[in-house]
């Protein structure tokens, strides 16, 4: 090592360490401390996969330490820019990256070196497919010549919201994301996600595609882009550049503070159903790990409902609306106040997406505005207590869409539109008497279609948004004989 033997290199690298050592120019060789003393050669070189080929490893597990040498030093800068904010960790324990002052590693007359070897040899027999993993089909288990480091990703049946942090969390399993933008295209929530190596975006792919975040809902798709790389200009909750912090957040904002950068990427509480730490084994890159579901997500469940219409608003109506979005347990309109009200969903995730879709919608002439409340939980009205009916509770309805676990429903969450979806509609009601219910109820119907392969079902577009929306709270559940009851939810076509 530039005529030093290893034991004198670490030596001299670990007494610099101890003082304010000015930080040393780049170099392909990486001095990592703090390492596990059961960590094995093929998890220390997992940290420099995603940047590009690691050409030499040196363990000196007595000290904690190891050397990693990259193939070329442009892949070291982008190691270093990329951990220096976001804290490496391996068997849970932080690990610290910083430039050796040796710029090659020489390590063919050490002992012990045949376990590092055979490790970078086996990683780069796979890297350059010469390899297949075992348990995948032989073409999948090597990357094509050309194929993007960047995924496209559309969440289909986006039943609960995700995250930027949530998909980072998600598929950084399978390498280091270097960048992640989010956007929404034909009424999809949908990312670009990019990675440093094709290869970690080619494990992702296979392992996560078509796998479900949370149960029964919010559905991976995955493909790759068309692009190489992704041009990110502001760090904020659409877009992230995580090799760059000193990026602006795009809304005036100054540049994350140097304390918010440090837990940049790690701030994130633990998403429930994300995959479990990366390891270089067969069933983290052939798609045998799926993701398990979660039954929700912590935080407030109960909303602050505001601007409403006192004179026809009831906690029923409330309960049906915001029941589009998820399970309402209870519903308390303010005894002062009565334009405000409380619901509370059945948890904080249902709370979240019922807030996006109905806050700023018109209901009974006025602009609903829907916020997370700080209570967090909707008080019964004590016995005795003077309450005109305000309170009510639901949890136990036989109204909930949500209940059962994998219901249809999940897949079926739109916003507010002036088309509803009607089912559930017996054989001997006609599309006049449909009609005539919709337009009785105060609606003026503009077209109106059954389903060609079910005539349970049927499309009404009305004249606007909010007449659907009062047309939903009054209709849903109506009883229109044979022991059929209406459902009527959103849809997400016209007619």
């Amino acid at each position: 090592m530039n005529n030093s033997t290893p034991s004198a290199a670490n030596g001299n690298d670990n007494k610099k360490f101890k003082g304010d050592r000015p930080p040393c120019s780049p170099s392909r060789v990486l001095h990592l401390r703090k390492i596990p003393c059961d960590v094995t050669e093929a998890e220390v070189i997992s940290l420099g996969l995603p940047f590009g080929k690691v050409t030499n490893l040196l363990m000196l597990k007595g000290k904690s330490q190891a050397f990693l040498e990259m193939a070329s030093e442009e892949a070291a800068v982008t190691m270093v820019n990329y951990y220096t904010p976001v804290t490496p960790h391996l068997r849970s324990q932080p690990v610290y990256i910083q430039y050796s002052n040796h710029r090659e590693l020489k390590t063919d007359n050490l002992p012990n070196q045949a376990r590092a070897q055979a490790a970078l040899q086996a990683v780069s027999a796979v890297q350059s497919g010469n390899l297949s993993l075992p348990g995948a089909p032989s073409n999948e288990g090597t990357v094509l010549p050309g194929q993007s480091p960047v995924l496209r990703i559309i969440i289909e049946n986006l039943f609960y919201p995700v995250t930027l942090e949530v998909l980072h969390q998600i598929f950084s399993k399978f390498g280091t994301v270097l960048k992640i933008i989010t956007f929404t295209k034909n009424n999809q929530f949908q990312a670009l996600l990019q990675y440093a190596d094709p290869l970690n975006a080619h494990y992702a792919k296979m392992a996560l595609d078509g796998q479900n975040i949370y149960n029964a809902c919010c559905t991976l798709r995955i493909d790759f882009s068309k692009l190489t790389s992704l041009n990110v200009k502001y760090n904020n909750d659409k877009s992230r550049d995580f090799t760059r912090i000193d990026l602006p957040t795009g809304d005036g904002q100054p540049p994350l503070e140097p304390p918010m950068a440090a837990a940049f990427g790690l701030s994130v509480p633990a998403v429930p159903g994300a995959l479990g730490p990366l390891t270089l084994t067969s069933s983290a890159v052939t798609g045998r790990m799926g993701i398990p579901g979660t039954s929700g997500m912590p935080g407030n469940s109960v909303l602050l409902v505001t601007n409403l219409n006192p004179d026809f608003i009831t906690p029923h109506g409330l309960f049906i609306l915001f029941g589009v979005y998820g399970d309402v347990h209870r519903v308390k309109i303010m005894f002062n106040k009565k334009e405000n009200a409380l619901v509370q969903m059945a948890d904080a995730s249902q709370a979240q997406l019922a807030m996006n879709h109905l806050s700023g919608q018109r209901l009974y002439g006025k602009v609903l505005r829907a916020t997370l409340s700080k209570h967090q939980a909707v008080q019964l009205p004590r016995e005795g207590q003077e309450d005109q009916g305000l309170t009510k509770d639901f949890s136990n309805s036989p109204l909930h869409r949500f209940k059962k676990p994998g219901s249809k429903n999940f897949q079926n969450i739109f916003p507010p539109s002036a088309t509803l979806h009607l089912s559930n509609i017996p054989p001997s009601v006609t599309m006049d008497d449909l009609k005539n219910l919709f337009i009785d109820a105060g609606c003026s119907v503009k077209a109106f279609k059954f389903f060609q392969k079910d005539r349970k079902m049927a499309l009404i577009q009305l004249g606007s948004v909010e007449e659907a929306i009062q047309a939903l709270i009054e209709l849903h559940n109506h009883d229109l004989g044979e022991n059929h009851h209406l459902r009527v939810s959103f849809s997400k076509s016209t007619i």
